[in-house]
């Protein structure tokens, strides 16, 4: 089969390599269409080998089951899904709570194992799965689906961890109307009747934001956290999602959360908010706000997310590339030139 592999750090190749043997508690899947996301460029710029062999590239995933492990039951040849990343225990304290995002076997980093992040991955014609990975899609489109195992996924368990603060008359802002910030506008559309704020640099982003249900749309800029106070009658958004995760959008977020308000980091930009123990006032950070790094999501939150596609409330904007195509996706992701989410097709 063909697949998308890192075969040196930078250095990213289609290569021929054999189709993947299973287990008995495995599902091969026939690819029909992997996410491209920034996962995968931080992947790539990685300045040490990961592992010895190549890596085949891709965590959002979604295909037919092209066989069936031997110890698998509930799944047969033929059925459409989507590969749910957090390839966790399944046993342990925080799985069995439903918090398989969060798995213990993964110790302090909290990270199970994901495809393209160490097994290898989609950007390929087939790849293996754990068989309890796998979340049925009915006759959604692949390429609909495959962004869902990420942009959406991560997305979703960002706002349902923020839901109390998503109240009628409470104003929600999303910072980078990106891969995921485009799908968080329409999951609080879907899902909540709060007032969406998008921020975004580009005229462009902001358009699609509006789109996908946002109320209103702010260039980013020096006076953006003014703007805000000035839209929420000065206390300040009840929520902030922050989708690019950079210093510029870390003080952002903490100039405009209001008190006991939510702030919840999703973007890995590396950004450092300034979150001292000092007497709220200010532009500082205000008294019971609250602030969490969100990482994945859990199973229901992706079956969640698939309903909210199947019942045409949530739609992702895409550009398709062909596998070969892959690099060039990427180096377009890179300059902020793909709106929306790219996806290969194998």
């Amino acid at each position: 089969m063909r697949a998308l592999q890192l075969t040196e750090p930078g250095v990213l190749e289609l290569r021929e390599v054999p189709i993947p043997e299973i287990g008995p508690t495995d599902l091969l899947l026939r690819v029909g269409a992997a996410g491209i996301c920034h996962s995968d460029l931080h992947v790539l710029h990685i300045p040490f080998r990961m592992r010895d062999e190549p890596l085949t590239l891709g965590h959002e995933v979604a295909g037919t089951i092209e066989a069936v492990g031997a110890a698998v039951d509930g799944r047969v040849a033929g059925e459409r899904g989507i590969v749910y990343l957090c390839w966790s225990c399944g046993v342990c304290r925080e799985c069995v709570s439903g918090n398989e995002n969060v798995c213990l076997a993964a110790g302090r980093t909290a990270m199970p194992p994901c495809p393209g992040l160490g097994p290898d991955g989609g950007m390929a014609e087939y790849i293996r799965i754990p068989a309890g990975s796998f979340v049925p899609i009915g006759d959604l489109d692949f390429v609909q689906a495959a962004p869902l195992a990420d942009a959406a996924l991560s997305s979703y368990h960002a706002i349902r961890g923020a839901r109390d603060h998503l109240r009628p008359d409470s104003v929600a802002v999303v910072i980078g109307i990106g891969g995921l910030g485009h799908v968080a506008v329409q999951i609080l559309a879907a899902t909540s009747a709060t007032r969406v704020i998008a921020v975004d640099i580009g005229a462009d982003k902001l358009e699609l934001a509006a789109r996908c249900g946002a109320a209103e749309g702010l260039l980013a800029g020096p006076d953006t956290a003014r703007e805000i106070l000035d839209r929420t009658g000065g206390r300040g958004a009840d929520a902030v999602f922050d989708f690019v995760g950079v210093d510029q959008t870390a003080t952002l977020a903490v100039e405009s959360v209001a008190p006991n308000g939510a702030y919840r980091m999703i973007g890995l930009g590396g950004g450092a908010p300034e979150l001292t123990a000092g007497p709220a006032g200010g532009p500082g950070w205000p008294w019971g706000a609250s602030v969490r790094k969100s990482y994945g999501g859990t199973k229901s939150d992706l079956i969640e997310s698939v309903a909210l596609a199947r019942s045409g409330k949530l739609t992702v904007e895409v550009e398709r590339y062909d596998l070969a195509a892959g690099r060039d996706a990427l180096d377009r992701l890179e300059r902020g030139l793909v709106t929306g989410r790219a996806v290969l097709v194998p």
